[in-house]
């Protein structure tokens, strides 16, 4: 067989990311002829609904796990990360393959999705907790990885012998959230000593983000799943952005009123902080271009990773 994608979300709407992508087993007992690795396990929000038939009110899994040699996340977001426990209590037990920073967020992340959507029970929590980061192993940005078959990965100039069959797997920068990365996989074909190389993007963020590197085009690829939610437009420049920040809390100042921005905390959050303290920096007291209204805003900030 050639490696096949099968998609579990994301492609009716624009959550519940996961893909599954098979290639030939090796092992002649393997009574599907195929492995797979899972790219993303994400939630599906709102009226949307994944292929096999999960969506905001129905997270159980819905499509076989025992060929997922190993799980891959992008990022942390709910919407590629939400079904995770779900995954665990389907019974997958393979490696949680990310990078340094989101498999320090995972848990964080996780942990505050279950006590909104879930349960208030700490045990439980905990337990499912424990179980995730047992699992998880934190791969460095571009260097390539194969699986082991024990559960756990080799970097490859130190794994002593030619892929073979196995999988190779390579993050990059995605340039998104902290942490964030898209995947290469290069997989066997049945053709002796060829292989395919496949992209995953996960998520993109855009050039000149002020915390963030931009992400670089891969080497190649034969086949590449992109991410193209905002595809069908242009953004405005981070000049542009942020001027037309300063214009909207200038106006709900001018009457004493307050502007509420809903973000999500990893990401968008840290963005918005940044451009305001930049803003502070030049029209606040002693600034360049000092404006009455900075000299007395305060900014607060609601988020659940600031809980002691």
């Amino acid at each position: 067989m050639t490696p096949k994608i099968h998609h579990h979300g994301a492609t009716t709407g624009v959550t519940g990311s996961c893909h599954e992508l098979r290639y030939p087993a090796p092992d002649a007992q393997n009574a599907t002829g195929y492995h797979s690795l899972l790219i993303d396990c994400g939630l599906c929000q709102g009226d949307e609904a994944g292929d096999d038939g999960a969506r905001a009110n129905q997270l159980q899994i819905g499509f076989d796990i025992a060929p997922i040699q190993a799980l891959i996340i992008t990022h942390v977001h709910i919407d590629h990360v939400g079904r995770l426990p779900y995954l665990l209590a389907a019974g997958y037990q393979g490696p949680i393959l990310t990078s340094t920073a989101s498999a320090e967020l995972l848990p964080l992340v996780l942990e505050d999705a279950l006590k909104v959507g879930f349960t208030r029970d700490q045990r439980l929590i905990e337990q499912v907790l424990a179980v995730l980061r047992s699992r998880i192993i934190a791969l460095p940005f571009g260097q390539w990885h194969r699986l082991d078959g024990q559960g756990g990965v080799v970097p490859l100039e130190s794994a002593g012998e030619p892929p073979g069959s196995a999988p190779l797997i390579r993050l990059q920068r995605a340039g998104h959230i902290l942490g964030s990365a898209y995947v290469e996989i290069d997989v066997p074909i049945d053709v002796p000593h060829k292989r395919q190389r496949i992209v995953f993007s996960g998520d993109l963020g855009a050039p000149d983000t002020p915390l963030l590197p931009a992400p670089q085009p891969p080497e190649r690829a034969d086949i590449l799943v992109l991410e193209s939610t905002y595809g069908d437009r242009c953004h405005e420049d981070r000049s542009t952005r942020v001027e037309r920040l300063r214009t909207v809390i200038e106006h709900a100042l001018a009457d004493g009123g307050t502007v509420l921005i809903p973000a999500f905390s990893i990401g968008r959050t840290q963005e918005l902080l940044y451009e305001l303290e930049g803003l502070f920096h030049a029209h606040g007291q002693g600034g360049a271009q000092a404006r009455p209204h900075w000299q007395r805003l305060q900014v607060v900030l609601d988020s659940p990773f600031l809980d002691p």
